[in-house]
């Protein structure tokens, strides 16, 4: 039914799913929120005294965070998902690095960690990436950073990894910033870790709040105003190391609550999922469809709310999705088309150009990749627009290194007639190392 082949230096998943069609039935245990885990090691790393994170994610992204800041000094044990332990340094304590800081394929990591960096006075950094991040516009969170004071160099007027920042005692300012952004947010609250005084984000809608529930976690003085979309840190705090638990990355349980909705005669439960507010657009965007989805075990941990999730199939009908609501799925919209697909009527995804600049172009690979398959999908210059109610056909396609179009299109390939081949399938390691794995363990045929 599923297998993955190597393929040169990449990977190939075929999916060749039976001609009586599948169902999807289990338990599945997701792997932990990704943007928990970038804040937990980082934020670990500036404290003092030791921080202990459990059900890190052991994804490619939080591996680039753990190795830079180890590269600046912290002491951070060897990852897993049971117990790992970071040895803090102290607050504006980051020692210069002897060679390259290299993000991987994380925007988080190269985004927070300019704000870092750049507030460190009288060191000198480099900062790098993959073909893919070294492609992506840094120019967000350099631009409030700049008009803090930071010096960063880069490709294309400072807009392009890799970077250069010498560190400088910046100013504290208030940004009104043009996006809703959580990495742009974060990196200017991180930055004003260390600037006397009060720095303040106002977004035009609320985007996530894990920088802010962990920074107050740590000991930071977080002040945040909902009605404003606004979050203010006061410089020069103590932050003390923490006990962290990380939850299931809500973002990685999308795909199976797609799955779960599209197929026929499909039931799963999925344990311990994160579904703090900021994040819960997609159980939003689902519930406009009319799918089956109920929160159960309802719990805090660490301060984030959590919760099992079970999710049956039922007949999806099309809504539009845009305005508030994309800040809180931005990075679900993928996954979201192949849901829409399923539905009755036409879907209108809009506001949501900041896809266009991600791991890849993900408006134009959806478009591209699900017409293929024989959707009709029509692309729009901050969005889609889809036609549901037909079927797919199997189809030879490309996840272009990008993590969330692997897992799509594999979830659409299961409703597919016929076989279907996605290149570079190995993507999804970035966030989800056992996928395809735990993909397999729930067909049922």
């Amino acid at each position: 039914m599923i297998t993955l082949q190597p393929f040169d230096r990449h990977q190939s998943l075929t999916v060749t799913p039976t001609p009586t069609g599948v169902s999807l039935q289990g338990r599945l245990q997701i792997p932990g929120d990704k943007s928990i885990s970038h804040r937990a090691l980082m934020l670990g790393a500036l404290a003092e005294g030791k921080t202990t994170i459990r059900g890190l994610l052991l994804g490619e992204d939080p591996r680039s965070t753990a190795a830079c800041f180890s590269a600046m000094g912290a002491q951070i044990s060897e990852l897993n998902t049971e117990l790992v332990t970071v040895t803090g340094i102290g607050l504006g304590q980051l020692q210069e690095p002897v060679n390259v800081l290299d993000a991987g394929n994380s925007g988080t990591t190269m985004r927070l960690m300019l704000g870092i960096l750049a507030s460190h006075p009288d060191r000198f950094f480099t900062v790098t990436g993959d073909d893919s991040l070294r492609s992506r516009p840094m120019s967000r969170a350099v631009a409030p950073l700049t008009e803090m004071g930071a010096q960063i160099w880069g490709r294309k007027g400072n807009s392009l990894a890799p970077l250069a920042v010498r560190g400088q005692a910046l100013q504290p300012i208030h940004y009104h910033s043009p996006i809703a952004s959580a990495q742009v947010k974060s990196a200017v609250l991180l930055a004003g870790l260390m600037t006397y005084g009060r720095t303040t984000v106002t977004e035009p809608a609320l985007s996530r709040d894990h920088s802010e529930r962990m920074l107050r976690a740590f000991g930071a003085q977080i002040d945040v105003d909902p009605e404003t979309h606004s979050a203010t840190v006061t410089g020069y705090p103590t932050l003390t190391g923490q006990q962290v638990i990380v939850p299931g990355d809500i973002s990685s349980a999308a795909f199976w609550l797609v799955a779960g909705s599209i197929v026929p005669g499909s039931e799963l439960y999925i344990e311990n999922v994160g579904i703090n507010p900021t994040r819960t657009g997609i159980l939003v965007a689902l519930e406009l469809m009319g799918a089956d989805i109920s929160l159960e075990n309802q719990r805090e941990v660490t301060g984030e709310p959590v919760a099992d999730l079970r999710v049956k199939h039922s007949q999806l009908k099309a809504c539009e999705i845009s305005g508030d609501l994309i800040p809180r799925l931005i990075d679900e919209i993928p996954i979201l088309a192949v849901a829409a697909v399923f539905a009755t009527g036409t879907t209108v995804i809009k506001d949501a150009a900041e896809l266009r600049v991600k791991e890849s172009d993900r408006l134009q690979v959806m478009a591209a990749a699900l017409t293929k398959m024989g959707a009709k999908i029509t692309e729009l210059p901050d969005g889609l627009e889809i036609t549901g109610g037909g079927s797919l056909i199997g189809a030879e396609l490309d996840s272009f290194t990008d993590h969330r179009i692997a897992m799509s299109l594999a979830i659409a390939a299961v409703m597919a007639t016929g076989t279907t081949t996605i290149h570079r399938a190995e993507a999804a390691s970035i966030s989800y190392p056992t996928f395809f794995d735990s993909l397999q363990s729930i067909i049922k045929s």
